[in-house]
Order: structure tokens, then sequence, then C-alpha cells
């Protein structure tokens, strides 16, 4: 399973990108299990738009999700913060 984060917005405004092929992985069962929460949970409704927080767009094998911070549910920031400490 190929999941892909961008995290775009923050103070600074940058985008950053990672990605994280499963296959082969000894954590691969667990981020795939994650990943599948993730896509399937709704988060919060954001009421109003947060200053500099980071949205993301999340790719899991061709499907879509965009989230906004801080309305993730705990398996959405999970997923976000693995895909993403891989980039360094």
């Amino acid at each position: 399973m190929l999941i892909t984060v961008i995290r775009t917005g923050g103070f600074a405004g940058r985008e950053r990108t990672a990605s994280v092929e499963t296959e082969c992985r000894p954590d691969g069962p667990a981020l795939e299990a994650l990943a599948e929460r993730a896509l399937v949970e709704e988060a919060p409704v954001a009421r109003t738009p947060v200053p500099d927080a980071f949205g993301y767009v999340v790719h899991v094998d061709g499907k879509v999700v965009e989230l906004q911070d801080p309305h993730l549910t705990e398996a959405q920031q999970q997923l976000v913060d693995a895909v993403l400490a891989e980039a360094g």
C-alpha cells in the first residue's frame, strides 16, 4: 500500500510531502490498518478557520481525503505523523 501525505499551511506556509510504501516493512500491516481507519473516520467539522493551521491531503492507494488541523481524529493524526516522520 502506498501512503502519501502532503502538508500545507502553518506559520511558514511551506509544503511538505512524504510517502511510505508499506510492502516489506515490519510495521507495514500496522500502517495499513491505521490508514484504513483514518480514511473511514470522519473528522470533526471545522466551524471556524484556525490561523496558521496545517492542511493535509492524504492519498492511500487511489483514495484521497483532505484534513485540517486541529480537526483530525486520533487515527488520522497518527497516520499523518508516521508518514511525515519518514521525510525526516
